[in-house]
């Protein structure tokens, strides 16, 4: 049986073969991207850029789907790729070990990707990677923070504008009104709000990446990060299928209000 069968008894050979045809660039591989790119794959996504800087540690373990003991030390992107090609061999994947600033941001998005996600947890790559999109007129869906958080139900999707008590992105619009942006950036959040109350092991630095600077650790659970990269990757693979529906065609699931 071909691997994609069940996929495509529900979606039908036509949007199969839209996944099949996409390419979908993703930006980050920690426990939010790491997750939506696994649900892709899966789904037969047929084109996948992968971005990311980072190598595997052991404070990833407790969230994050690439890191394992055998893991620790080797590039995201070198893992990620061998992954979804033991998943889906004839998948196209372009592994990019890359930090996101502003002279590698454009160079990132050639090619036009069908669609971008952005996973990352620097607020400075974000804008640079979501103004670098809404100005090449890219479809993005933006991952908010899933740290400090427990509550799977709370996680919605909706317009980066309509997003309600969430830190990140009341500074995340902030900085993107500065730069004339204000609607059409859907975006993966929660409602709940952030706890950290727990002091973190004060030999925990705080992870860095690439030029940018340590970062405070903030506390996870393992499905907290995994739900809001299943959430975009149903976000995705809704687009992505609907795209090109003809008129008096059999609709597509619903995609949800805000983030179609």
């Amino acid at each position: 049986m071909r691997w994609f069968a069940r996929t495509e008894q529900l979606l039908g050979a036509e949007r199969l073969a839209r996944l099949g045809a996409a390419r979908v660039a993703v930006f980050g591989l920690g426990g939010v991207g790491s997750f939506a790119v696994e649900a892709l794959a899966r789904a037969g996504v047929g084109g996948l850029r992968l971005v990311d800087y980072d190598c595997c540690n052991v404070t990833n373990l407790n969230r994050q789907l690439l890191a394992l003991h055998s893991t620790l030390g080797q590039p995201k992107v070198a893992l990620a790729r061998a992954r979804i090609l033991d998943i889906n061999p004839e998948c196209r994947v372009e592994p990019l070990q890359v930090f996101i600033n502003a002279e590698s941001v454009d160079g990132l998005l050639d090619g036009a990707p069908d669609l971008v996600l952005d996973a990352i947890d620097s607020l400075s790559s974000k804008v640079l990677l979501l103004e670098a999109c809404v100005r090449r007129g890219l479809p993005v869906i933006s991952s908010m923070g899933a740290g400090g958080r427990m509550d799977g139900a709370q996680v919605l999707c909706d317009d980066l504008d309509r997003t309600r008590n969430c830190p990140l992105a009341r500074v995340l619009r902030q900085r993107l009104h500065r730069l004339g942006i204000r609607t059409g950036i859907p975006c993966v959040y929660s409602l709940e709000p952030a706890a950290n109350t727990l002091p973190h092991d004060p030999q925990d630095a705080g992870e860095h990446h690439g030029t940018g600077r340590p970062r405070t650790p903030i506390g996870t659970i393992s499905y907290l990060p995994a739900l809001f990269g299943l959430r975009m990757a149903q976000e995705a693979i809704l687009r992505l299928t609907s795209a090109g529906d003809a008129a008096g065609s059999p609709p597509a699931p619903p995609a949800t209000p805000g983030c179609s």
